[in-house]
């Protein structure tokens, strides 16, 4: 099932002894465009201090109520490091992140999360794995690529021979957090309406542009099925949409140049 990002924004959040605030923005990596972190802002408890929310914590999504349930007490969550908003997440806080929780740390393993294709993790909280930390370690220094969800919409979207609109939202999957679609509203280039565009075939985002950087060609999206927000994404709908860009599916594990 997918979400759409802006609809979880505004969840709130509810650790095992009481309630935590609630969700102001994701942090998702633009190198697989997964999301990493939801931003808690969590309000009066914390005196409105940010901190992250990893998908490792999270146990259920409850859509009816808009309320995330986190498998962690507030005392550990208070203990976390706490985040500047206003300064990128370097490897190094989340190398600390990960340490705090006990939790794999997702860039080192063969799997989109560190050990597993899912972000499930059954050791007890707070006590790492030492060989695994020690191994990732080495890799601290790079940069995780990790972007907030709410600034890159609204980015104009460039596709292979020309602007045709912006960044409206991402279709967010509810097991393994990938982002595996972008909603573009195309604005007055095709009468207002909206398309999606695979992640996958995403090339760049630009973060002194505001813009990102799609290999699909203008007349490649206009001949695709039109998207709306009231819609639930089907497997058929997907099927339709791949089969109008001539190309294989993300589930096919291959890319073509169209």
């Amino acid at each position: 099932m997918f979400h759409k990002a802006k609809d979880l924004m505004g969840y709130k959040l509810g650790a095992k002894d009481g309630e935590i605030g609630g969700v102001k923005d994701f942090y998702f990596e633009d190198t697989n465009w997964t999301i990493r972190y939801l931003i808690a802002d969590t309000g009066t408890w914390l005196s409105g201090r940010l901190v992250l929310i990893s998908p490792f914590a999270l146990e259920n999504v409850d859509a009816a109520t808009r309320h995330f349930n986190v498998k962690l007490a507030k005392e550990h969550i208070e203990r976390s490091p706490s985040i500047d908003a206003h300064k990128p997440v370097s490897r190094q806080f989340e190398a600390e992140y990960a340490r705090h929780y006990g939790w794999p740390m997702y860039w080192y393993g063969p799997a989109l999360w560190g050990p597993t294709p899912y972000p499930f993790y059954e050791a007890p909280i707070g006590e790492p794995n030492s060989a695994e930390t020690s191994a990732a370690m080495a890799e601290e220094r790079g940069d995780p690529h990790l972007r907030s969800a709410s600034e890159v919409a609204g980015y104009h979207l460039h596709a292979t021979d020309g602007d045709l609109g912006h960044v409206h939202d991402f279709l967010v999957g509810d097991e393994d957090w990938a982002i595996r679609y972008v909603i573009v509203e195309t604005g007055s280039w095709w009468a207002g309406k909206k398309v999606l565009i695979p992640t996958h075939w995403i090339r760049e985002v630009n973060w002194d542009q505001s813009k990102v950087y799609a290999d699909v060609s203008q007349a490649a999206i206009k001949a695709a099925p039109e998207y709306s927000d009231e819609l639930r994404l089907s497997r058929a709908f997907e099927q339709k949409l791949f089969q109008a860009y001539r190309r294989d599916p993300y589930w096919a594990g291959r890319k073509h140049a169209a």
